[in-house]
């Protein structure tokens, strides 16, 4: 989970790529990275820490040009504060090429051996984002066989790309004295949307970015998604090409971006975010009137901040009044950056204040997007009791969490997903809650595709336990679940633990 940008301006972008960034800052608040080109010289500032920290005055200052692309960071792969992993990454060799890249190579580990091997490269860091770059760099080296590079060339270059990888990707690159290449992963995972501006006359302005809502506050019309498979490179003119680069692409995005992951105010494939969760919470609220219909719901309470448009809608739903009952401190850290499980749940506390009058002597329904290890729901059904609850019931707006997501969402194993060998009722004793209701997951699909109909298939897989590569093994899984545990046992807890009830 990354935030990528990459514009092609009439005038400096730096700025333009640092209000985008702002704007995709729920997608990675651990690093941020922006390089900007201006007569074929790269210029380069990438940090740990959050855009605001990160970009002082003489840092943009020093990003001239009117070619550029930006990343923030959600680490999924290697370390989780090394500066060496902030991105974008750059290599100059057999062209300047910088490289931001959101989601997760399911088959990195065999190509750095390639790398190393076959194609004579030396990855440096544990991202598959460095070896995404090389990999890329070494596929326009094949392509080319003259020192100026095609458009159609790149597209080569991309295809080939797509022939080697695995997994989910969506790219952005900017090649030094050509323009920015963007690219999408053939089943479509990860989302990327390209917008205009046309403001100025003569030849457009583009920007690529992660969500729509990068591009309307900053002048840019949404043009269309990138297709799965598909690359589009913007010269320097502000030309724009495109292609299909790969055979048999399908669209594939991933159900969690509708459920958690982006901003309510983007529109991802042609599917309003915001009405995707409006609709979860009209299908709960269905599902607790056709099988539940012995809860006696006095208030639906959510659990700030993601849940908001789904507690509305099944308050709605149920005839219910809809309440705030947590106030959320946002100066507080991130819970699952913490230490140990007490200092999570003891932030947890300082993070949300239950508001006593919502809860006392009433049955509450408290509404979230997932429920991922518990613990911070088995917390907040407590502080919901402590402020006088009669009863507290919780729903999900997402079907159970069993299974690990390997597609760029740094879920936790098998061993500690509440929900992976627990049934309905199982998962609800487990975190103290008097009724535990679960989106169905065909119903969850349902609430995205009534957005966009033409939505036919999602990658659903810490749902089914479905990897819509078809590369994931057991074994990979295990290896995947011997690395956490080495890491946890080795004392080094502070890599990145997603709790998705407090992330955003």
């Amino acid at each position: 989970m990354c935030g990528i940008l990459g514009v092609v301006a009439r005038s400096p972008v730096n700025q333009l790529l640092y209000d985008g960034l702002l704007l995709l800052q729920h997608r990675g608040q651990d690093a941020a990275g922006i390089v900007t080109a201006e007569r074929n010289r790269i210029h380069l500032h990438k940090s740990p820490g959050m855009v605001r920290d990160v970009f002082r005055t003489r840092d943009m200052r020093s990003l001239p040009g009117h070619v550029g692309i930006a990343h923030c960071r959600y680490p999924t792969a290697g370390s989780a504060f090394s500066s060496a992993e902030a991105q974008p990454f750059y290599v100059n060799s057999p062209f300047g090429i910088v490289l931001g890249h959101n989601g997760n190579l399911t088959n990195s580990e065999a190509l750095k051996e390639e790398m190393f091997r076959t194609d004579l490269r030396h990855i440096n860091t544990g991202s598959d984002s460095e070896v995404l770059v090389n990999v890329l760099a070494h596929e326009l080296e094949k392509a080319t066989d003259k020192l100026h590079l095609e458009p159609q060339t790149i597209f080569t270059a991309v295809a080939n790309v797509h022939r080697r990888v695995r997994g989910a990707y969506a790219v952005v690159a900017m090649i030094a004295g050509y323009g920015v290449l963007a690219f999408r992963d053939p089943y479509g995972i990860r989302p990327a949307v390209i917008g205009i501006n046309e403001s100025y006359g003569g030849a457009p302005e583009y920007m690529v970015a992660s969500e729509s809502v990068a591009l309307e506050p900053n002048g840019f019309r949404v043009l269309r998604d990138i297709a799965p498979g598909e690359a589009v490179f913007i010269d320097e003119a502000g030309k724009l090409h495109s292609q299909q680069c790969a055979p048999n692409a399908s669209l594939n995005p991933c159900i969690f971006e509708y459920v958690y992951l982006a901003r309510p105010d983007s529109v991802m494939d042609g599917a309003s975010v915001y009405e995707s969760r409006l609709n979860m919470g009209e299908a709960l609220a269905h599902k607790i009137k056709q099988k539940h219909r012995n809860l006696k719901v006095d208030v639906v309470i959510p659990i700030p901040d993601s849940s908001r448009p789904s507690a509305l809608q099944l308050a709605h739903g149920l005839g219910v009044p809809y309440r705030e009952g947590f106030v959320k401190n946002r100066y507080i850290g991130r819970t699952f950056i913490m230490p140990g499980q007490a200092v999570r749940t003891r932030s947890v506390r300082q993070k949300l204040n239950p508001m006593g009058l919502e809860f006392s002597g009433k049955n509450v329904l408290l509404v979230d997007d997932s429920i991922v290890r518990g613990t911070t729901s088995r917390e907040i059904v407590q502080m919901a009791r402590e402020s006088g609850a009669r009863k507290v019931f919780f729903a999900s707006a997402a079907p159970p969490v069993r299974f690990p997501n390997v597609y760029g969402i740094d879920m936790p194993t098998r061993a500690e997903l509440i929900a992976a060998h627990r049934s309905e009722e199982e998962v609800a004793r487990e975190i103290g809650a008097d009724a535990l209701v679960y989106q169905d997951l065909d119903a969850l699909k349902d609430a995205v595709r009534r957005c966009n109909p033409k939505l036919t298939s999602f990658e659903t897989s810490c749902f089914d336990g479905h990897y819509i590569t078809g590369d994931i093994t057991v074994d990979y899984l295990r290896s995947i679940e011997v690395r956490r545990n080495a890491k946890r046992d080795s004392g080094d807890d502070d890599a990145p633990q997603l709790d998705l009830n407090l992330a955003a």
